[in-house]
């Protein structure tokens, strides 16, 4: 009996993680400076979100654009299953791998540098909850980039 409920479990993970891999990117990017909101999401984190479920400190920066870009691009790649897709001038988008359950997770970065901060919007691509995933990832990177400024 408990070896039938142990495979049930692993059963479960198992489709979870394969659902969760399969889903699409959600449409992102920002209008007038301003990321899409995370809405009713368990799994989003934002700096520009005004409750606390979704809040998150922007990222400290400060000098040229292209330096702050290349140095964020590279703390990144530097976290286990980073991945930079696009860089167009303040703005970056990434996918994260996470390290339980492989599923993937998007995010996007925008530099104001008049304000000193790298705006922060991230998201899990499937609908199962990532028990933090992606606040944590985002305050390794914090943490990471902080280090290389």
């Amino acid at each position: 009996m408990k070896q039938i409920h142990i495979r049930s479990i692993f059963c479960v993970l198992v489709l979870i993680s394969l659902s969760a891999c399969a889903s699409k990117a959600p449409e992102m990017g920002m209008h007038e400076g301003v990321f899409a909101t995370c809405g009713e999401s368990d799994d989003c984190v934002s700096s520009q979100a005004n409750d606390a479920k979704h809040k998150i400190a922007p990222i400290k920066a400060n000098g040229d654009p292209e330096i702050v870009m290349v140095d964020l691009g590279n703390a990144i790649d530097s976290i286990f299953g980073g991945k930079v897709l696009l860089v167009q001038d303040n703005y970056l988008r990434a996918e994260f791998k996470s390290t339980v359950m492989r599923t993937m997770d998007d995010a996007e970065f925008f530099y104001d540098q008049h304000a000193g901060v790298i705006h922060v919007h991230a998201i899990s691509r499937g609908d199962f909850f990532d028990f933090d995933g992606n606040r944590d990832r985002i305050e390794e990177l914090r943490q990471t980039f902080e280090e290389s400024q």
